[in-house]
């Protein structure tokens, strides 16, 4: 392993509480890994959770994912869109979980960005639009961590971002040694999460780099890139980040197409009530 790599490593496992999977969702990782397991096996144990099954399932029926009030219980939600989507469903919520109201602006940037993700992966005939939704809502877990669990830290982000007008991804560089990219990575990993949710996790900055799973972090990382200059939500700073125009061609799309893509989101967006997702649901 990379030197310096291991260095980080070590500097994010240092970092007290990372989040971890709760039980229900440790359970989950691994039959979901098992080519046996039924849907009816994993919504039992889904189910036994009944505020994170509740959560789940408002997640899953709002409007940002497509299919408002179709799906009415965690069989149907695991028969709809599949084991892995769901597992990483469980995992958004138990991430976002531990947001407090002052950074609800990084869950909305968050759902933006899923919202986005799956317009343009509708668009590509190799992409899952619900696998792609997924990796959008998570790709910042990382800022989930560093605004929680490093206080000290994520104020001298924002006195950086402040003074000297650069994103959060370039502030942090100066203030850590390290990314929210790298902590993203480093608990995908831990979460076994599928290559396809890993590495637009790892990259999204710098969708280039990414080894196996080109397309979807080239997906992810343009999304990011639309919700940021829409205005939705908040990534920490004023600025969209720099567009990778490599990334954008290996999509494929052209202007008129991406013209579309952003009247079909502006359009979503105005339906999307990010602020009350998680209400009257624990």
């Amino acid at each position: 392993m990379d030197i310096e790599k291991e260095k980080i490593r070590r500097k994010i496992r240092s970092i007290k509480s990372l989040p971890t999977l709760p039980a229900v969702a440790q359970k989950v990782s691994k039959l979901a890994e098992s080519d046996t397991t039924s849907a009816s096996q994993l919504s039992t144990i889904i189910s036994q959770d009944q505020a994170l099954s509740g959560r789940v399932l408002r997640l899953v029926n709002s409007s940002f994912y497509g299919f408002p009030g179709r799906i009415s219980n965690i069989s149907n939600a695991i028969l709809l869109l599949g084991f892995d989507v769901v597992k990483s469903l469980i995992i958004s919520v138990s991430v976002f979980e531990m947001m407090e109201k002052g950074i609800i602006g990084l869950w909305e940037h968050s759902l933006g960005c899923a919202v986005a993700a799956r317009i343009i992966a509708r668009r590509v005939k190799e992409c899952d639009p619900e696998e792609l939704s997924v990796a959008g809502l998570l790709h910042d877990i990382g800022k989930v961590v560093v605004s929680v669990q490093m206080n000290d830290s994520y104020e001298d982000i924002k006195r950086v971002i402040s003074e000297q007008k650069v994103i959060f991804y370039e502030a942090e560089k100066q203030v850590l040694e390290f990314t929210h990219e790298d902590i993203g990575s480093w608990l995908a990993e831990s979460w076994n999460l599928p290559v396809n949710l890993l590495e637009p996790i790892s990259y999204h900055h710098q969708p280039v780099k990414a080894p196996k799973a080109k397309l979807p972090t080239a997906i992810v990382h343009v999304a990011d890139f639309l919700t940021r200059a829409v205005g939705f939500g908040s990534g920490g700073d004023p600025w969209a980040p720099p567009l990778n125009h490599k990334a954008f061609e290996r999509i494929g799309l052209t202007l008129q197409t991406m013209e579309d893509i952003v009247r079909e989101f502006n359009d979503e967006l105005e339906t999307l009530e990010a602020r009350s997702m998680f209400e009257g649901t624990g």
